[in-house]
């Protein structure tokens, strides 16, 4: 079954958005400022890419959409860092509606009349290693449950909350469901409707969805340009220092080392 990985990666849409601003310009300001545009190619390189590139399975898409007025020397970095992965596809759009321009990408890397596995995935987060496998063996063991539904929702609710600096990490085992991260939608063929069509936090609202809390099966990144974090009132959340034990299992987990991402946020 066809799997393809969606990730938006600072693409300055109309809505999908906790912080709304009052104009595109106001919002490219905001998403493309060099200080936080830093950040996430950091977060990118050190979080989110290392997991996907050591999958156990490697039959999978991971389309990037960028807009088409990223900054060159961005997109530059992007392409330098997913060189060596065979997976990943950068797409670039200009502004549209959210949900409409996410459809649309996403289906245009379908492959007719063939059932899809498709999750959503942000830049600052991350997979284990053996992600695609899990979901992919998920779906063949419930293939009834596939055939009788348009959409079937797969969710794993256990993983890591992490911050990343040039000081290393800080991190704490969680469990959450319906985060957005290791999460994914069965598709059957023709449906046109998206992992992107339906908010994380809902999704077993419009479809069935199965959960599963072992093993620990995702990194949310937690930092300051979090869109979830740019609202007044929202507390700060002090992550303690990764120990030994965290660090060995993020280290198998998710290919994440400690020191490549003191490296990565050192410049070095």
């Amino acid at each position: 079954m066809q799997v393809i990985g969606f990730c938006r990666f600072s693409y300055p849409a109309e809505g999908g958005f906790q912080v709304e601003h009052q104009s595109l310009a106001e919002r490219r300001a905001y998403l493309y400022a060099p200080e936080r545009l830093e950040e996430r190619l950091r977060l990118f390189e050190a979080l989110c890419l290392p997991g996907l590139k050591a999958q156990s399975d490697p039959d999978f898409t991971f389309l990037i959409l960028i807009g088409d007025s990223l900054p060159d020397a961005a997109r530059a970095r992007l392409e330098a860092m997913t060189a060596d992965m065979p997976q990943a596809r950068i797409v670039a759009r200009p502004p549209g509606p959210h949900r409409q321009v996410c459809q649309e990408v996403i289906n245009a890397e379908r492959r007719p009349g063939e059932a899809c596995l498709q999750f959503r995935h942000d830049d600052d987060d991350a997979v284990a290693v053996d992600f695609v496998a899990r979901l992919r063996r998920a779906a063949e063991d419930c293939a009834p449950l596939l055939a009788a539904h348009r959409l079937v929702g797969f969710d794993w609710n256990r993983g890591w909350l992490v911050r990343a600096d040039g000081e290393g990490l800080r991190a704490e085992r969680v469990q959450q469901p319906y985060w957005g991260v290791a999460q994914a939608v069965a598709a059957q063929p023709g449906v046109r409707q998206t992992v992107m069509n339906f908010g994380h936090q809902r999704l077993n609202l419009f479809m069935p969805t199965l959960t599963f809390s072992e093993p620990p099966m995702y990194l949310r990144g937690h930092n300051g340009f979090n869109d979830s974090r740019q609202k007044r009132h929202v507390k700060p959340h002090p992550l303690p220092p990764l120990d030994a034990e965290g660090a060995a299992e993020l280290r198998s987990r998710f290919a994440v080392e400690e020191r490549a991402v003191r490296a990565v946020f050192r410049g070095g």
